[in-house]
């Protein structure tokens, strides 16, 4: 999808708004946009299309066949490193995912906020923020509602799941789990 970026009167024009307002939709961080050196903002044909999704605003007919080849963009929280390249590794073969990592709690915070992901691949025992903390603070905006998160642990007992099913996460997969088991978890999650 390497198309231009759309300027703020194209959004504008999009969706049937003033340029004000989508101005203040990226000031607002509600659209992820860049500075041109001439100090105008751009914004990437995906970000746009993360946007609509978001609010649940129509595709414009003339975007509407780039949305079937936009990737969608998955944030993998984890602290073993080995499991976070194990999953890189598989999601980079697929070729439908824009991936982001974070390793602990508090970096899954900003990363989450700036890459604003379509799902979040979340470890619960991590320092500091766990898990179901940093579930919690994704559940707790209701911007986020339609990010799907699926929590992976090595522990598997009840009381584990029942945590899982509170902290309002969408699935749950115990490690070690197969690329198999991982991509029905995701396309279920995600389709």
């Amino acid at each position: 999808m390497d198309q231009k970026a759309l300027t703020t009167y194209e959004i504008a024009k999009y969706c049937h708004v003033t340029p004000r307002t989508a101005n203040q939709w990226i000031n607002e961080g509600k659209i992820k946009a860049y500075r041109t050196v001439g100090n105008h903002s751009r914004v990437q044909i995906n970000d746009f299309l993360s946007f609509l999704k978001r609010y649940n605003m129509p595709v414009p007919a003339e975007l509407a066949s780039l949305q079937q080849n936009y990737k969608k963009r998955v944030l993998i929280v984890d602290d073993d490193r080995g499991m976070v390249d194990s999953i890189r590794r598989f999601l980079i073969r697929e070729k439908s995912y824009d991936l982001e990592i974070a390793y602990d709690g508090f970096e899954a915070g900003q990363k989450f906020s700036d890459f604003k992901p379509d799902l979040v691949i979340l470890d619960i025992k991590m320092p500091g923020l766990n898990g179901y903390e940093v579930c919690s603070k994704i559940r707790g905006n209701p911007e986020n509602k339609d990010v799907k998160i699926l929590l992976i642990s090595g522990i598997t007992d009840q009381a584990e799941l029942e945590q899982a099913k509170v902290s309002q996460a969408d699935d749950y997969l115990a490690k070690p789990f197969s690329n198999a088991a991982l991509k029905v978890k995701i396309d279920a999650l995600l389709n």
